[in-house]
């Protein structure tokens, strides 16, 4: 298995990984619509995924880079550029006492998320299967 296959098959677990973050999240913002969960549970459930789907996004990135995938890096910049906007303006982090005033906005920002993430699922498995034909000893 050569180098490319391995790095999408990694993007491929990790983005996977992210995808099921993004359902967690739009279905805990249900339940706080639905009033299943009060704010404070929310916020604390939210918190503790937000740096780790960040960080795991950016070292996305930041492989892609190191590698030289320009494709994949460009389709991750901007939204790496809006976690670092985000963490920059210290936005990141959920807050109870505002939720139900950000609570649109913060789920159209999930649906989003969940939609990048599926495309990019299919383009990572797409890339991985194309880098392990590519590398098939019955191509060479």
């Amino acid at each position: 298995m050569n180098g490319e296959a391995i790095l999408f098959l990694f993007s491929l677990i990790a983005d996977a990984l992210l995808l099921f973050a993004m359902v967690f999240y739009i279905i805990l913002f249900s339940d706080l619509e639905c009033d299943y969960i009060n704010p404070i549970d929310l916020c604390n459930r939210l918190n503790q995924f937000v740096l780790p789907e960040n960080g795991l996004h950016f070292f996305l990135w930041f492989l892609f880079l190191v590698n030289g995938s320009w494709t994949a890096l460009l389709i991750n910049t901007p939204l790496v550029a809006w976690h670092a906007y985000k963490i920059s303006q210290k936005k990141h982090m959920y807050d109870a006492t505002e939720i139900f005033r950000t609570l649109p906005d913060q789920k159209k920002e999930a649906f989003v998320k969940l939609g990048f993430y599926l495309l990019s699922f299919f383009y990572f498995l797409y890339r991985m299967i194309d880098a392990l034909v590519a590398g098939s000893p019955i191509n060479k």
